[in-house]
C-alpha cells in the first residue's frame, strides 16, 4: 500500500473536488416551479470568448442614425432605373408649356407613372427619354386626383420599365432612393433617403427635393418601385406602390389613351334656334272661284326639310272649295324655311270673294 499511496490520495482529493463542485451546481439550478424573476443571481463564470451584445433596435424614427443604415449603391440604382425614367412635358390647348415633371415607365408596351398634378389642364405632351428621344404622350388610361399618380401612354412600344415592389409594408428606416430624370441636370440626381412614417399608402421621405423631380420614382436596394413622389416640401411626400397598382386594376383590357376635350369646346350646347320662314307668299284667289263670294278658310300643314323646302303639305281643314284647296297648296309648296333643320307647320289660311 506504502507503493500506491501517493496515487491513492491525489485520486481522493480529485474525487472530492469533484463531489464539491457537483454539489454547488445543483444549488444554483432553477427547480421548475420557481418563477424567472425570483431566480438567484448567477454565478460570475470567467471564460477567454467574450460573446457581443446584440443592438438595440430602434422602434421610433428619431432613435435611427445613420451608423445603423446600411447606404444604398447609388451608382448602381442609377444604371439599372435611369433608363426607365423620363422627362414629361404637358401643353394647354393653345399649345403652351405648362409644366415639365418626371415620369417613369411601368410596361415594356410604353406606360409611364406621374403624377395627376402634372398633367392638370393639359390636353398634350411629350415625354424625352434618357437617350434624348422625344416621344408624343397618347393620353391618359387612368388618373386620381385624391391618390395622385396617373398612368398615360406613349407612342413607344419597347422600353425599358421598372417593377412594383408587392411588399406595401415600409416601416421607418427603411432605406429607399429616389431618381430623377438626367434631363433635369443636378436636380434628377440619385439620392439616398429614409423612410421616417407610413400612413396606409402615404410616405414621408426624409429628403430634399426640387419641385421638378415630382413624378419621380423611390425605389429599394434592388429597383424596384416603392412609391411615386408627389410632393416636393421640406419633407418629400410619396404615394406607395399599392396606389399604382390599384390604378392599374382600374384600366380595361381594351382602354384607349385619351387626352380631355378642350375647355372650350366643353361649353354648354347653344340651343337649336327656332325655325322661321324666309319666304312665305299668300295665296291668290282664282279667278274661276268669283262666282262663289264670301270667305272661306282653311288649315294646312306642311313639312320642311333641313334644307328649308316644303316636301309635304297635308289639308287639316278643307275651305269647302276644291279651287280655293288646290291654290292654297300650290302657293304653300312655293315656301321656304331657314336651312337647318327638319320641321312642320300649321298654318291657316282665308279667301275672302268678292
Amino acid at each position: 500500500m506504502k507503493y500506491f499511496g501517493g496515487r491513492l490520495d491525489t485520486c481522493f482529493a480529485s474525487l472530492s473536488l469533484r463531489r464539491q463542485a457537483a454539489g454547488r451546481s445543483r444549488k444554483i439550478k432553477l427547480s421548475e416551479n420557481q418563477p424567472a424573476d425570483q431566480s438567484p443571481a448567477s454565478p460570475v463564470v470567467s471564460s477567454p470568448v467574450q460573446q457581443p451584445s446584440s443592438p438595440a433596435v430602434p422602434t421610433q424614427p428619431s432613435q435611427i442614425n445613420d451608423e445603423q443604415i446600411e447606404s444604398l449603391n447609388l451608382s448602381r440604382l442609377e444604371n439599372s432605373v435611369r433608363p426607365s425614367v423620363i422627362w414629361v412635358s404637358v401643353f394647354d390647348s393653345a399649345g403652351k408649356l405648362l409644366r415639365t415633371r418626371s415620369g417613369f415607365f411601368i410596361s415594356s408596351d410604353g406606360r409611364f407613372v406621374t403624377t395627376a398634378h402634372t398633367i392638370e389642364d393639359g390636353i398634350n405632351a411629350v415625354a424625352k427619354t434618357a437617350d434624348g428621344g422625344i416621344h408624343n404622350v397618347g393620353g391618359i388610361l387612368a388618373a386620381s386626383t385624391t391618390l395622385d399618380p396617373a398612368i398615360l401612354q406613349t407612342d413607344l412600344k419597347r422600353v425599358s420599365f421598372l417593377a412594383l415592389n408587392k411588399n406595401g409594408n415600409f416601416p421607418p428606416g427603411t432605406q429607399v432612393g429616389v431618381v430623377g430624370s438626367g434631363l433635369a441636370g443636378s436636380d434628377g440626381n440619385p439620392r439616398e433617403a429614409v423612410i421616417t412614417r407610413q400612413q396606409s399608402d402615404r410616405l414621408e421621405v426624409a429628403t430634399a427635393i426640387s419641385p421638378s423631380s415630382i413624378g419621380s420614382p423611390l425605389v429599394d436596394a434592388n429597383g424596384e418601385i416603392v412609391g411615386v413622389v408627389i410632393s416636393a416640401h421640406e419633407k418629400c411626400i410619396a404615394r406607395a406602390a399599392s396606389a399604382v397598382t390599384w390604378l392599374q386594376s382600374r384600366i380595361a383590357s381594351d382602354a384607349k389613351a385619351r387626352w380631355p376635350e378642350p375647355a372650350e369646346t366643353r361649353t354648354t350646347p347653344r340651343p337649336t334656334p327656332k325655325p322661321r320662314l324666309v319666304y312665305a307668299p299668300p295665296p291668290t284667289f282664282p279667278p274661276e272661284a268669283y262666282s262663289r263670294p264670301g270667305s272661306r278658310s282653311g288649315r294646312f300643314r306642311l313639312n320642311f326639310n333641313a334644307k328649308g323646302n316644303v316636301t309635304n303639305i297635308q289639308i287639316i281643314q278643307s275651305t269647302g272649295n276644291d279651287l280655293l284647296n288646290r291654290a292654297a297648296t300650290d302657293t304653300l309648296r312655293q315656301w321656304k324655311s331657314a336651312p337647318g333643320q327638319e320641321w312642320v307647320a300649321t298654318v291657316p289660311i282665308t279667301f275672302q270673294g268678292r
